[in-house]
């Protein structure tokens, strides 16, 4: 199965059928909303939208852990993660879509890991924060589709819910962002723990603080996404095709000697 989590709306794709929606109870409290079990191409999909349907969670208050939790109990092996961002430089102009490889976590208080000491000690590698298997698919889609893709991309994850000032996108840069958002961590280190195999692909939806002289506002964020909204669904609707039923990456043996 493969699982989604994005805005609501992203399971709007031609073709896809929903067959239920599930509530599903974890040991770490509730997802941010039910999933969304349906079916595409003969391949089974949950899509979870990650602030709710009523986007009534703000970043800082997403509980990560259920959610991947529940993605886990519904059997999803592979997630697909997408989200807004701002860039941080002026290559990176809104519209763009980044096919994400590399995380700089600036969270903090988060609940951020399934192990709390309870069952011992694990140490996951995070090497490789997304997953290679996965990326590769959605880079060939794109390929395949003639959608201009940023084939990599560095996501610092910073708390919220406040945007961010310009000195700190100005460090972020230094430090070799690209791209600034507030979801991904610890979505991604919680899949890894969890054997899951996760990619992330950030949409571009303005220019962070201080790299234009226009002020930042949630309206732009909103329309840019809307109007990128179609060839993310094209994008997907063609990974789904060419991404492998057996899993031949790393992620399936996260655990394996991470454990003291």
């Amino acid at each position: 199965m493969i699982g989604i989590i994005g805005g609501s709306g992203l399971y709007e794709i031609e073709g896809v059928f929903i067959k239920e929606v599930r509530k599903v109870p974890t040991p770490f409290g509730d997802p941010s909303d039910s999933y969304l079990i349906g079916e595409f191409s003969g391949r089974d999909i949950v899509f979870l939208p990650r602030h709710g349907l009523r986007h009534n969670f703000p970043p800082h208050r997403i509980n990560y852990r259920a959610n991947i939790w529940g993605f886990k109990e519904l059997g999803v092996e592979r997630i697909i993660s997408v989200g807004a961002t701002g860039g941080i430089s002026n290559e990176i102009v809104p519209g763009t879509i980044v096919v994400l490889d590399q995380i700089i976590d600036m969270t903090k208080g988060r609940d951020l890991t399934f192990f709390d000491g309870r069952d011992g000690v694990v140490h996951i590698d995070f090497t490789e924060p997304y997953c290679p298997e996965l990326r590769r698919s959605i880079l060939e889609a794109g390929s395949k589709l003639g959608i201009e893709l940023k084939k990599i991309g560095t996501y610092v994850c910073t708390n919220g819910p406040r945007l961010e000032t310009s000195a700190e996108i100005k460090f972020y840069s230094q430090i070799g962002a690209d791209v600034v958002g507030m979801t991904a961590m610890p979505e991604a280190s919680l899949a890894r723990e969890g054997e899951l195999c996760f990619a992330g692909i950030a949409v571009v939806t303005n220019y962070a603080a201080g790299i234009t002289e226009n002020r930042l506002t949630t309206t732009e964020v909103v329309e840019v996404m809307n109007r990128t909204a179609g060839r993310l669904k094209t994008l997907l609707k063609e990974a789904f095709t060419l991404i492998p039923i057996e899993r031949n990456c790393k992620c399936k043996e996260a655990l394996k000697e991470a454990r003291f």
